[in-house]
């Protein structure tokens, strides 16, 4: 199936069809979770959800993301702090796109 969905979870939205792999702020779920939040499926567009439409995924893992690093600097002050940061992390495969 081609049809893609717009859905949201932790604040940020995903644009996805089935058999995508993504990665979203840590969830606490394992095995099979659905989004009912859908803004957007084909070409209906919800106001601001889409009445009955869902997004089936499965969790693949939770893991933590790559290390970024945070540099802070004052010039000419010989200030500089460096302090590093890795976000959890939840890897999702759609299995289905419900309209």
């Amino acid at each position: 199936m081609g049809e893609y969905a717009i859905f949201q979870t932790g604040g940020k939205q995903y644009r996805v069809k089935q058999g995508d792999i993504i990665k979203v702020e840590k969830l606490e779920a394992d095995g099979k979770i659905e989004f009912d939040q859908v803004l957007m499926i084909g070409d209906k567009v919800g106001s601001p959800f889409v009445e009955g439409a869902k997004v089936v995924a499965e969790v693949v893992e939770q893991k933590r993301a790559d290390k970024i690093l945070v540099f802070k600097k004052k010039r000419r002050q010989n200030y500089r702090r460096t302090a590093g940061h890795r976000q959890f992390i939840t890897v999702l495969k759609i299995t289905e796109v419900k309209a």
